[in-house]
């Protein structure tokens, strides 16, 4: 085992991460070949974790005008499969051990985004209720999935990166490679976000630090890892 300090090792990598960053590409026309084979799948834009609750954060809050604006350029395209999965935690959800309560059914927290349900194909989309991070568990997703074979490529966007949009994404991904699928599965890096949490604050409050930066990036690199092309964002088809 290397005896060097873990900042000192990673140092190298910190630096090709973030040159890998900054160097994102941008898909214009070819995220959506053929609109009616493609799904654009959010997850967790919802009050609790952009605007009000012990999870919301401004950070996440940020995202939510990017993705609104992707849904409408890519239903304009033609696109008409939007699916959102949302946590509706029960009561006493498991889940609460390792978080604080957080969008419980039938509460404001637990409700999409003004900014979608304002859009006028808002009614077009199918919500999903979740009780984990997990999209694909107890949710409907994977019975969805089952049932539409023909849909090839998954735009996947949302929060938390490291969180609830990997284990999304990753779902996609490693359902396809079970099934032997030839599935492409995009993240916009403009289209997810996680918190930040400082070490001081962790000290101060109890609870762990969580550098939302950090993870950010790495949770996008791992991604691109295990096959999920990350963009930098998508552009509209000119």
């Amino acid at each position: 085992m290397n005896s060097q300090p873990l900042a000192e090792q990673a140092k190298p990598f910190l630096n090709y991460l973030d040159g890998w960053m900054q160097a994102l590409p941008l898909p214009v026309g070819d995220a959506v070949p053929d609109p009616s084979k493609t799904a654009v799948v959010s997850v967790d834009v919802i009050n609790g974790f952009c605007y009000e609750g012990p999870l919301a954060s401004p950070r996440v809050a940020g995202i939510v005008e990017p993705i609104a604006q992707l849904f409408q350029q890519t239903w304009d395209c033609g696109v008409r499969y939007f699916l959102l999965t949302q946590d509706t935690h029960e009561p006493d959800a498991v889940e609460f051990g390792q978080f604080p309560p957080h969008c419980v059914r039938g509460t404001w927290e637990a409700e999409t985004v003004e900014a979608f349900t304002a859009l006028p194909f808002f009614d077009k989309m199918l919500v999903l209720q979740k009780n984990s991070i997990s999209s694909g568990i107890n949710t409907g997703f994977a019975e969805w999935l089952e049932a539409h074979p023909e849909v090839y490529t998954f735009i996947v966007v949302g929060d938390c990166t490291d969180l609830c949009t990997y284990q999304l994404a990753m779902h996609l991904r490693l359902d396809s490679h079970a099934r032997q699928l030839p599935r492409r599965v995009i993240v916009p890096a403009n289209c997810a976000q996680t918190y930040d949490r400082s070490v001081e604050t962790a000290e101060e409050q109890g609870g762990l630090p969580h550098p939302g930066d950090l993870l950010h990036a790495t949770f996008l690199y791992h991604m691109t890892l295990n096959g999920i092309e990350v963009v930098s964002q998508i552009l509209p088809v000119q």
